[in-house]
């Protein structure tokens, strides 16, 4: 008895649970007020109807993507007397001046400190003249020039990501950096713990960045402290707190592991056990990552460093942490590599942008794998130009689905796709996380990037761009042996979706950009 009280309390107090409580008091108080407010009618509805007017016309003239403006001009038509006031909740993505002004700094570090060495795009452009205009697009477009002298190693699935990661982080001898959208207990991050306590214990510089959000649900209530307590350093992006603000919309959804400066690793691996399938969630979990050595590490340390003085509030010395301090013999050049970060409040879609540029570019062929299959208007119109001027276009996504409702949107796509010419399939073993491109077997990317709203317009997110790396090989082969085991969706499956079916998938599909 004592036992389950004890548990039943625990849940109570849980940071998580009192958090819920206090936003559905908020919701409630509203609600009150509005009903309260009702006895003025005509007055109130008046009110009411004039913010919403003040939203619809902040959402037109804002620079926002047009499905974006749609979704929320409808909602709050719709709900003329709730739909103003919860647009400039949660849809108005203008912070504060002070805000903006602090998380610019993200993007003004990256820019300083990750800056371009010209011979590199030079070179590229002499012997790629397409692949360096790609390039020179996420140099200016997100600060991010490319490298050379840069190993790259493909994994296509998280438990052979993680093993690498366990003996390269064996190997640190002076930090290591660590960003995660996700951290769960489990065994996958048991075994990194223990070695990033043994770490940090020897001197290590060991520091963790988790999402509020991404781990609330996986952690205990103070993990950093915690963490803390065992030498690591820790902050927290975006602390969840009972308020309602357009702030929670702003995640933290980067996967980086950077050792000693001269090896890292992204991609769509999160630290917990579904993505190691010790734990079956949705079937088999299909995720792809990337293993970096040489000088393109160096735009993951500084992602990861300008993250940390934003939340900190400190001033790095960036020299300090360059590949070349701990790694003096450069790596041989296999190609050109540039990992990128998108940050979703310099109006800049980068991200999406780089997707772009390699459909519009694609001669061949684009290969392409995505948990959600929620592009833009100016994606589905890429994707169905390529595949109409003769591009072999294919799309892999989940069979097994982790949010049913988001499933239906990918679905609501497919047919419009598939008319096209665009070849879509589904993983039929269960789910597929990886986010990755291949075109022409020369250019690819792999990273943290969904093709959905709230991955290209409101996450902080990071990928790497490949040209001419030796790796791209394993990608193309990884994506043929996931087609392989997928189930390809034919225009005759489009066409007999019951029609009822059809207009639900619709009707959510308006508000995919809101999800």
């Amino acid at each position: 008895m004592k036992r389950a009280f004890k548990k039943v309390s625990q849940f109570i107090f849980r940071r998580v649970v009192i958090v819920a409580l206090l936003l559905v008091v908020q919701l409630a108080l509203m609600a009150f007020f509005a009903f309260r407010f009702s006895h003025y009618s005509a007055i109130f509805y008046g009110f009411s109807l004039f913010c919403s007017l003040v939203a619809v016309f902040a959402i037109v003239s804002g620079r926002a993507n047009p499905a974006y403006k749609i979704a929320w001009t409808i909602l709050i038509m719709a709900l003329p007397i709730f739909g103003g006031p919860f647009y400039l909740l949660f849809g108005f993505n203008k912070l504060s001046r002070h805000t903006r002004k602090k998380m610019s700094r993200i993007a003004l570090d990256m820019k300083r400190y990750d800056q371009s060495d010209d011979r590199v795009l030079e070179k590229m452009m002499a012997e790629d003249p397409d692949g360096g205009l790609q390039s020179r697009y996420i140099e200016r477009g997100a600060y991010s020039p490319a490298y050379g002298h840069t190993a790259c190693e493909y994994h296509p699935l998280g438990e052979i990501s993680w093993h690498r990661m366990l003996s390269e982080l064996e190997k640190a001898e002076h930090y290591i950096f660590l960003e995660y959208f996700i951290i769960e207990e489990g065994a996958m991050w048991d075994p990194i713990l223990a070695i990033l306590r043994k770490k940090a214990a020897a001197g290590v510089d060991v520091r963790v960045i988790y999402d509020d959000l991404g781990s609330i649900f996986k952690l205990p209530d103070g993990y950093d402290r915690t963490l803390e307590s065992y030498g690591i350093r820790c902050c927290v992006f975006n602390p969840f707190i009972p308020v309602l603000n357009l702030r929670m919309n702003n995640r933290d959804h980067r996967k980086i592991l950077v050792i000693d400066g001269h090896t890292g690793f992204t991609g769509g691996i999160n630290l917990a056990d579904e993505y190691i399938n010790v734990k079956e969630l949705h079937g088999h979990w299909k995720d792809t990552a990337i293993m970096l050595k040489g000088e393109a590490v160096w735009s993951l340390t500084v992602m990861f460093l300008t993250m940390w003085d934003f939340i900190k509030g400190e001033e790095a010395d960036f020299d300090l942490y360059r590949p070349q301090v701990y790694q003096q013999e450069p790596l041989p050049d296999d190609g050109y590599i540039q990992p990128f970060a998108d940050n979703p409040l310099d109006d800049e879609p980068a991200g999406e942008n780089v997707y772009l540029n390699m459909i519009s570019r694609a001669e061949k062929y684009v290969y392409i794998t995505t948990p959600y299959l929620i592009p833009s208007n100016e994606m589905i119109t890429a994707l169905c130009n390529a595949a109409r001027s003769g591009v072999d276009v294919r799309i892999i996504t989940p069979h097994v689905p982790d949010k049913w409702y988001v499933h239906m949107v990918s679905r609501a796509n497919y047919s419009q796709l598939v008319e096209a010419g665009v070849r879509i399939f589904e993983y039929t073993p269960g789910f597929i996380h990886a986010k990755s491109f291949v075109a022409d077997g020369r250019y690819a990317v792999v990273g943290t990037i969904n093709l959905d709203y709230r991955s290209l317009y409101l996450h902080f997110e990071c990928a790497t761009w490949i040209c001419g790396a030796s790796c791209i090989v394993d990608i193309h082969r990884d994506f043929l042996e996931t087609e392989a085991v997928s189930q390809e969706i034919t225009l005759e499956q489009c066409r007999a979706v019951p029609v009822h079916t059809r207009i639900a998938r619709n009707a959510i599909k308006l508000f995919a950009p809101l999800m």
